[in-house]
């Protein structure tokens, strides 16, 4: 009778789920952010951990068959269900629900990847294929009550079994209930559970039932009848192995029932049920607790045999309980106000009722000497009762002025303390009841209890500086010196007893879910009691007194996965050291930006209107130089530690800014990583020594992975950050990646690297963590070093659980700055901020050795020992147990070797890392110096920079390459620009200064500083020549007047220039007139006027220099969204040419000067992170030397001039906003671009329809409504049939047989052989297409639910036959309806894979990488987005948007799984995949005069990185890498379309829009580098020719067209054969079947009718007509053919010759039918002028109008004659059916007349015989067509949503039974069966395609 708990919940658990091997467990909890944990049952800890995706809660869960997916169900708006990859913590796949709840789930044991689901009113089953999950709903049909389903269980056959809220079984086979088992239960089944021997059930009727496998019934257990039962026993679970029975009941109960003895069910488990359980009392002398809860029972437990011993049920419910001192009375409050005392000893008998309140009792409490009974009532009163006077009401307190809430007795009886909900205490002399007031009185009272929540003892228990009152209950313990509360989180706490401090430490223990409403010490305080209210349950907890302690260790900490939060409060701290100033102020950094460099895109959407405007004027070009990073100075210290390492060949890496920076030490140059965009606060290097991985700043910062070497990323990380990144470290084996954010809760992510993907995440703690480490012996396990933190993690699945150092009596929670593993995986040591080295095992610290003066900022472990740094300067190692230090070494000047770059500032500088390595110790220090300690003692200086605080003043030398800094950090620096690249003077200023400025002779130097004074210093020594103090603000610009540099001009920041005479040292003149702080000056040449912010001079005025960044010269330099970026400096090269600026973006820009107009075109270099403060040209414009504010770094670029430019392109280059020159114009380009795609759910009618619903319309009452047996003649048939000799089978399915139509118009890249030629591939609608060459013959993909956008195949020869198609789709939803992906193998159309994805409105172009493992994705939603899938798993690897206007094309290169180039609307681009990153290159145009950026539409891949795209005015751009090498000059004179590239000999197939010439084709064959070319010339008789895709094989090109032709084309002898024709353009309105053979002809907008031959499956003739055809009919005999117009004209045609033999035009609108009436005289016309005409046709081909139909309320639709020819049906837009007279055109109104007539055809969609072809959801929708087959017993309808539907006719009832046949895009336009009911043709609108379906009759 033991428990062991599983505790790594936070919130209440309401789904479990057993894994199939019986240990493992899996459980769902509800939360805001609710988690799933699987846990081993036996030793209750977490194996995984699932998070991130549910809402709200958990509501069901269930493993798989072999336990490797495990799927939940959400309790969220949408009951998300989503399928875990569980031991990786992954999800697979996720799907919307349903709309109601959910109530279980489960997976198809017997099928592999079905699952069905059941709820509120539905049942769906699910399949599972790829990322997809596609649910089919339950058909109840007629063999049941669509109800709500409570339970389900699956079994062989595809038969599942369900519970239904009646008590019904219902059996499903497929997903059609096929029986139902009636009465099964009296009521709701609420459980169901299979196992070997068949199924249990159990129900709202307290029985349970056990069935055979067959679901035959054995025997029932009827749990009220037994001697445990009890009326209203509910069944809620219910288990069954073997001959045992597990049930668990609503009423807490778990019982085991054995089927021998089954009225003797043992009783496992109990507790409370219904309502809030608030009563709980403890017995005085025996170990027992009393619990009284809403449910009206009152229950005695045994604390020591954990059984109830009494149980007894009372009216009313219970809120309180106490037991009298001698053990024998109880007494219970109760809600309504009155209590009740009973006997303990004696079956609980009643002693006294009374009831002398209206309002609930919450507390009471006999006095300790048993006289009295004190009663608390929420009405603010407590009365006081004498226990031996039969409870006689002896006193009452009246003080309070709220609700009772606690009560204690003093020791001596005499007083009473109370609180009331106020938080007011009260003390009360007994029993009178008489408040006292004094507070001497009571100072020396001892209270017999403690279990009041305020009083000075128990102030500690209230954190500090809060009023909150949530703590429910406590309860002292006076032996123990403890305190345990309870509080509404569900947390018991235990203090010290007194605590009179607020915001005491605790240890805090959870296990309830929500309030704790009461706990109490047991009598000998060897228990506590805690007692929950929503979750009624009683918890009995061990108390561990402290000198006990030690041997319990094992037990203290408490894994938990609750918030960090929730840590033992930390609220007290005193006892914790200050923090060191340097962490002070690294504690404050927040690393916020106002924008980020991600906000840019949407920023410069925002501002489109702006720069339109104003682009009406050129732009100014682009400048021809161009600038590359060549040096920086400086190094991150001040913020960063561990951040320095020695690669692999002994270069050493660091980073600094936005840069990371490879030094070589030997040649002393530097190369540069420049792929972030923002500080970079983090960094650590690969166990290799040659990958580095880098962490930045940033709204959703990336982590990159770079090698070295190459300086390429291998891979960037990101999506579960905010902020910033600020410690990361690579695993032992290199594979996995930790990282640390600087969000709020300082995420944890572990991060397998190379693929990208997260394997776990969680919330650190809610201070700041510096370091985290990966263990080196175990890749799961890390730990973390922060403020007040040290935690030791591992991974559970998708999260990791931390558990706090443990520090025992050691030490204190001190800030951890630096951590490393030592030599086993249990051994840690960590540096604190107060010097010391904490040495730690497991989670305990063992010991702790003094190490250095302040913080240790950084350590590092080698093979036999440690070296360790700290704030004061001195860098130390130490043996391998931290017994004794080695030796020391001083960072002091003393010691600086003669090589060194610089000079050290101060000695001891704060170290903030060390790398060990090539017999070096490596240093970084504060003040941003790099030194390379010899083991010997000598140190060098490599590189160094400025301190913090922000730089801003910048200075070049005039003749020498030299620069001077002022910066914040009061330091004047100089700077060698040659290649010797050190700093050459430094010397300190008594304040930060912000400008600087070189005399003309460079002897002297000016300094102007912040507190408004400036010096002029000796340029050489840096000593002081003379210093003024004439102004208070900051001075902001300093400048000699040029040529001698007479005058010195000085601005300050209170708006004045002062003019200094230089050699006189007097101040000459104030220059005023500027109204706000000036922030740059500039001298004309000739000495006389200086130029201010915001005042405009004229322009021909020649400067001597340019650093103001307002004028009309450089008004194009302000960047389109000016009003979030100031640029803050500029500099005008000598030459005069260019202009470079500097922002507060941290861009560097070069402008063509002067740049005049708005928003000129500019090169972009990202490298500095934020403000770039100053940038300066040098003397001879050879080098630019920008500063940046906050990265204190000193960045050289080496200016590289149009001339000499090397061919290579700057990483860091990159053009403004794209082109605004226009793309080009071609109108099947710009239908593609602008066509917007249906999706058949929310398609709308085609026709403009009014009126009332054929199933709406209310029945008008018949005339002759016969009886049912009456002596009349027997009613005449509704339709003449033409085979009434044979016995009549009506047709059970259509299958289809071929489909003429090909989809080119707007779609590319989309027809491709397979087979080695001799099957070609298409799509049209949501149809795959594979077609065989020489037959003709085709079979189809279906599983398209909407219409295919694009098409592609698999080459590599692992995946032969692959093909993958994307569709279009409503919102990204991942529902049903969702645009997704099928990948499917081409011959046996098995789906390998469904992708749905998150491309909004369609996918528009697919490729599979080299491998054929990848799959490329581009979707049609704004953002166009491009994804990479693995698409086996589903997976999705990658997603970025892609551009903001269309791609049309994304292609990988043949040879590559992660290079791959996307085209489109003035757009190429050309991608990288890395890890989960994306990153895109512009191409690059500026290498060619006069080029472009055009629209791009194709691509081709040439050897060594060759690119081709093809454009939309015909010519063909090549690529080398991602730049424009050169550009093959019209290769087709319209657009190119499409292009394909041969792998096996790498000959290039273009294709194109153009019209045929002598030596021009649409088709050219080229060679491999695109130079020389073959045109073939497509032989289709078309005006001009567009070509869509391309493909070639062995020796033939398959060519695709826009006018649906598909064509293959000889290379040899250059022969045509068209293989697939189609119309053009659609609807196809008009179709007719031949009268008795199987042809059967179309007509469409396009203009052309054409006659098709089902046997040889191809077209035989068409016939161009020059204006949209919309109706078609044969004659009866076949040998005429009437076409009518959609001008109104209409045209007989005789078959044999296809001469004309008459036309006529007596209508303008458009006619929309015509019939040849059965005796082939007449000829009716119907048009959309509401009007049918009737032509005699016996009167010759002049055909003049007999007659017409008068009063037909809208536009026909359709016609049929009767079989007499006397009369012709019409049936009309506004859902009405008319009947003429032939040829009188009179109207019959009688509908008995009507009823007896004989119809020769009916394709009418409206009358009563056909009243249920309507469907339910034909609100928006139309039924467009409908066709009666021959026999007259079957019927077929074309609707709005693309559906064919096949019902039996005649069919009156509503909504009747059908089947349906998908595969048309919205719209099915027109339907007929062709003669003697063989097929049945049917007609598309969007998709121009027409569909022959096979009949395929009932059997005999």
């Amino acid at each position: 009778h033991r428990q062991k708990f599983y505790r790594g919940h936070s919130d209440d658990i309401i789904s479990l789920a057993l894994h199939p091997e019986r240990v493992l467990v899996a459980t769902g909890q509800v939360g805001k952010e609710p988690y799933i944990c699987i846990w081993d049952s036996y030793t209750v800890q977490t194996i995984s951990v699932l998070k991130d995706v549910h809402t709200h809660g958990i509501a069901c869960l269930a493993f798989d068959l072999d336990g490797q997916r495990l799927v939940s169900v959400g309790l969220d708006s949408k009951n998300a269900v989503c399928v875990w990859d569980w031991k990786r913590g992954k999800m697979l796949s996720m799907a919307p629900g349903h709309t109601d709840r959910i109530f279980d789930i489960s997976w198809d044991l017997y099928q592999p990847n079905k699952l069905v689901s059941c709820g509120v009113k539905h049942i769906k089953f699910w399949s599972l294929c790829g990322n997809a999950l596609t649910p089919k709903r339950g058909v109840f049909g007629k063999t049941g009550d669509l109800q709500t389903i409570l339970c389900l269980a699956c079994a062989r056959d595809e038969l599942t079994y369900s519970g239904a809220l009646n008590g019904d079984i219902y059996v499903w086979k497929g997903i059609n209930l096929i029986r139902t088992i009636q009465g099964a239960h009296a009521a709701g089944i609420f459980s169901m559970n299979a196992c070997e021997e068949g199924f249990a059930t159990g129900g709202r009727d307290g029985c349970i039932r056990l069935w055979d496998l067959t679901f035959k019934p054995i025997t029932v257990i009827d749990l009220r009848e037994t001697d445990q039962g009890y009326k209203g026993l509910s069944v809620r679970s219910v288990c069954w192995r073997g001959d045992h029975i597990l049930v668990g009941t609503q009423d807490s109960e778990i019982f085991e029932i054995v089927v021998q003895e089954r009225n003797k069910p043992f009783l496992i488990m109990q507790g409370h049920c219904e309502g809030e359980l608030w009563a709980l009392a403890v017995h005085p002398t025996k170990p027992l607790a009393v619990t009284g809860s809403d449910d009206r029972s009152v229950r005695i437990w045994s604390l020591v045999d954990h059984a109830l011993i009494a149980r007894c049920n009372m009216e009313e419910p219970i809120r309180c309980a106490a037991v009298n001192a001698d053990g024998i009375h109880l007494a219970l409050g109760m809600k309504d106000g009155s209590f009740t005392v009973l006997r303990v000893r004696y079956d609980m008998t009643e002693v006294v009722h009374i009831k002398d309140r209206k309002e609930a009792i919450h507390e009471l409490k006999y006095s300790p000497d048993g006289t009295y009974l004190a009663v608390g009532c929420n009405d603010s009163s407590v009365d006081i009762y004498g226990v031996t006077q039969r409870y006689k009401k002896v006193g009452e307190c009246l003080g309070s002025l709220s609700f009772i809430t606690h009560l204690d007795w003093s020791s001596d009886s005499r007083y009473l303390q109370t609180n009331d909900g106020n938080g007011k205490r009260l003390f009360y002399r007994m029993p009178g009841g008489k408040e006292v007031t004094s507070t001497e009185e009571v100072k020396g009272v001892h209270w017999a209890s403690w279990t009041c929540v305020s009083g000075l003892e128990v102030n500690g228990i209230w954190p500090k500086y809060s009023d909150i009152n949530d703590v429910n209950s406590v309860d002292g313990n006076y032996i123990g010196q403890v305190l345990v509360t309870a509080d509404d989180y569900g947390i018991i706490k235990l203090f010290r007893y007194p605590c009179l401090r607020k915001g005491a430490k605790f240890r805090k223990y959870i296990g309830h879910s929500a309030h704790v409403t009461n706990v109490r010490w047991s009598h000998d305080y060897q228990w506590v009691i805690s007692i929950g209210g929503a979750d009624h349950s009683v918890f009995q907890w061990k108390f561990i007194p402290e000198r006990k302690l030690k041997d319990a260790l094992h037990i203290a900490p408490q894994e938990s996965l609750a918030d960090s939060n929730s840590d033992e409060s930390d609220s007290d701290l005193s006892d914790v050291p200050e923090l060191d100033s340097e962490i002070e102020q690294e504690t404050q950094l927040t690393y916020r930006r106002q924008v980020y460099k991600e906000d840019l895109p949407q920023l410069k959407e925002q501002c489109k209107e702006k720069q339109k405007s104003a682009t009406s004027k050129r732009r100014e070009r682009a400048p021809g130089n161009s600038i590359r990073l060549h040096f920086v100075h400086g190094y991150r210290g001040y913020d960063c530690r561990s951040n320095l390492f020695y690669t692999q060949i002994g270069e050493i890496v660091y980073h600094v800014a936005a840069v990371g920076v490879i030094y070589n030490r030997q040649q002393n140059t530097q190369r540069f990583y420049l792929g972030h965009d923002d500080d970079i606060l983090c960094l650590t290097i690969h166990p290799l020594k040659d990958y580095v991985a880098t962490g930045q700043v940033g709204r959703d910062p990336s982590i990159h992975i770079w090698d070295t070497e190459t300086i390429k990323p291998l891979s960037i990380l990101k999506g579960h950050h905010q902020f910033g990144v600020s410690a990361v470290d690579f695993s032992a084996d290199g594979k996995r990646l930790v990282s640390v954010g600087i969000d709020d809760s300082h995420t944890i992510v572990l991060w397998d690297w190379k693929k990208g993907e997260k394997l776990s995440i969680a919330r650190g703690s809610k201070d700041k963590i510096f370091v985290v480490k990966m263990n080196p012996y175990v890749p799961d396990k890390l730990i973390t070093a922060g403020i007040k933190h040290m935690k030791f993690w591992r991974k559970a699945g998708g999260g990791l659980i931390g558990r706090k150092g443990y520090v025992g009596t050691l030490g204190k929670n001190d800030t951890m700055m630096c951590a490393v593993y030592g030599w086993t995986e249990e051994m840690a040591f960590s540096g604190t901020s107060t010097g010391d080295v904490c040495i730690w095992r497991d989670i305990f610290l063992v010991k702790t050795v003094k190490a250095h003066d302040g913080p240790v900022f950084s350590m590092h472990a080698l093979e036999k020992g440690f070296v360790t740094g700290g704030k004061d300067g001195i860098v130390a190692l130490w043996d391998d147990s931290f017994e004794r230090c080695l030796k020391t070494y001083a960072i002091k000047r003393a010691a600086l070797a003669p090589g060194s770059k610089g000079l050290l500032l101060e000695d001891n500088p704060s170290i903030r890392a060390i790398s060990l390595g090539h017999g070096h110790i490596l240093v970084g220090t504060k003040n941003g110096e790099i030194l390379e300690v010899d083991k010997s003692g000598p140190i060098t200086l490599l590189v160094q920079g400025h301190m913090e605080g922000e730089v801003w003043g910048l200075a070049t030398h005039p003749y020498l390459p030299i620069c001077a800094t002022v910066s914040d950090d009061k330091t004047l620096r100089i700077w060698d620009l040659s290649p010797s690249h050190c700093m050459l003077a430094v010397r300190k200023l008594k304040k930060g200064g912000r400008c600087c400025c070189f005399s003309p002779d460079g002897k002297a130097l000016a300094v102007g500083l912040n507190d408004g004074s400036f010096l002029m210093a000796n340029a050489d020594t840096l000593e002081d020549l003379v210093s003024f103090h004439h102004r208070k603000d900051m001075i902001s610009d300093i400048r000699f007047s040029p040529g001698s540099g007479k005058y010195l001009a000085v601005a300050s920041h209170d708006s004045f220039i002062d003019i200094y005479n230089v050699l006189s040292s007097k101040r000459v003149g104030i220059c005023k007139g500027a109204t706000s702080y000036i922030t740059h000056i500039d001298w004309d040449i000739r000495a006389r006027k200086s130029f201010i912010y915001y005042c405009y001079m004229v322009e021909k005025i020649a400067w001597a220099s340019w650093t103001s960044v307002l004028g009309l010269c450089c008004e194009g330099i302000w960047p389109v969204i000016g009003e979030v970026t100031d640029v803050t400096a500029s500099c005008l090269t000598n030459d005069k040419m260019v202009l470079a600026t500097g922002d507060d973006l941290g861009f560097v820009k070069l402008f063509r000067y002067p740049t005049k107009g708005k928003f000129g075109k500019f090169k972009r270099y990202v490298a500095h992170s934020a403000h770039v403060t100053n940038v300066r040209w040098t003397y001879d414009d050879s080098m630019l030397v920008t500063l940046g504010g906050t990265d204190m770094s000193l960045m050289v670029w080496t200016n590289e001039m149009e001339a000499y430019r090397e061919k290579r392109p700057c990483d860091s280059e990159e053009s403004d906003i794209d082109s605004e020159e226009d793309g080009g114009y071609d109108s099947d380009v710009t239908r593609e671009n602008e066509i917007s795609y249906t999706i058949r759910a929310l398609s709308t009618n085609i026709r403009p329809m009014f009126g009332i619903k054929p199933h709406l319309q209310q029945k008008e009452p018949s005339v002759d409504e016969r009886p049912p047996v009456s002596r009349a003649p027997p009613q005449p048939e509704k339709l003449q049939t033409n085979n009434v000799g044979k016995k009549k089978r009506p047709i059970e399915d259509l299958v289809l047989e071929l489909v003429f139509g090909y989809r080119g118009r707007d779609c590319r890249n989309n027809v491709h052989y397979l087979n080695d030629g001799d099957d070609i591939i298409y799509h049209t609608a949501s149809i795959g297409i594979l077609h065989n060459v020489a037959t003709g013959s085709q079979s189809f993909y279906q599983e398209h639910n909407d219409d295919i956008l694009c098409l592609t195949v698999n080459q590599h020869p692992k995946f032969i036959n692959i093909v993958a198609t994307g569709q279009v789709g409503d919102s990204a939803d991942m529902s049903a309806t969702a645009p997704s992906i099928h990948i499917w193998d081409a011959m046996n159309k098995q789906t390998l894979s469904i992708l749905r994805c998150y491309h909004s409105k369609g996918v528009c172009s697919v490729s599979f990488s080299a491998t054929g493992k990848l799959l490329l994705s581009v979707g049609l939603d704004p953002e166009h987005t491009i994804t990479i899938w693995r698409w086996q798993e589903g997976a999705k690897i990658a997603s970025r948007a892609g551009h903001n206007q269309r791609i049309f094309v994304a292609e990988f290169r043949p040879d590559s799984d992660t290079q791959f180039v996307s085209v489109g609307v003035k757009h190429v681009k050309f991608w990288t995949l890395a890890g989960r990153a994306l990153l895109s290159k512009k191409g690059l145009l500026s290498t060619l005069e006069d080029a472009r950026m055009q629209t791009m539409l194709a691509i081709a891949f040439g050897a060594n990185n060759l690119t081709f795209t093809g454009t939309i005015s015909g010519d063909v751009c090549v690529w080398k890498d991602h730049i424009l090498c050169r550009i093959v000059a019209r290769a087709h004179n319209g657009p190119v379309f499409a292009m394909y590239t041969t792998l096996r000999d790498g000959l290039i197939v273009t294709g194109g829009k153009e019209r045929p010439s002598k030596e021009g084709g649409a088709v050219k064959l080229w060679d491999q580098e695109l130079r020389r070319c073959r045109a073939f010339r497509l032989e289709t008789g078309q005006a001009t020719d567009c070509v869509r895709s391309v493909c070639r094989g062995k020796g033939k090109i398959l060519v695709g067209t826009r006018n649906a032709e598909i064509i293959e084309v000889g290379e040899k002898n250059a022969a045509c054969n068209i293989l697939v024709n189609g119309h053009v353009d659609g609807p196809i309105w008009g179709l007719a079947t031949h009268p008795s053979r199987d042809f059967f002809l179309s007509a469409a907008e396009d203009g052309t009718v054409r006659l098709w031959d089902i046997a040889d499956k191809k077209m035989l003739n068409k016939v161009n007509l020059g204006h949209a055809a919309r109706t078609v009919c044969y004659s009866p005999e076949g040998d005429m053919v009437a076409i009518g117009m959609k001008n109104g004209e209409f045209i007989i045609l005789l078959v044999s010759s296809l001469k004309i033999w008459g036309k006529k035009r007596d209508r303008r609108c458009p006619i929309h039918d015509i019939r040849f009436s059965p005796d082939s005289r007449y000829l009716a016309v119907g048009s959309s002028e509401n009007s049918v005409d009737f032509y005699d046709l016996t009167l010759g081909p002049t055909l003049n109008r007999i007659s017409y139909c008068k009063d037909i309320p809208s536009f026909v639709i359709q016609m049929d004659f009767s079989a007499d020819s006397r009369y012709l049906q019409v049936s009309s837009g506004c859902y009405k059916r008319h009947v003429y007279e032939v040829p009188s055109g009179k109207h019959l109104m009688d509908h008995a007349a009507i009823d007896r007539i004989t119809w020769a055809t009916w394709t009418s969609i409206l009358g009563d015989e056909v009243l249920g072809i309507w469907s339910r959801h034909a609100e928006k929708a139309d039924v467009n067509c409908a066709c009666v087959s021959h026999s007259g017993i079957s019927l077929v309808t074309g609707d709005d949503f693309g559906m064919v539907k096949l019902f039996d006719f005649p069919c009156p009832e509503k909504f009747a039974k059908h089947k349906r046949f998908l595969g048309h895009s919205p719209h099915v336009t027109n339907i007929r069966f062709t003669s003697g009911d063989r097929h049945v043709v049917s007609a598309g609108g969007d998709d121009c395609s027409l569909f022959v379906w096979k009949c395929v009759p009932m059997p005999h």
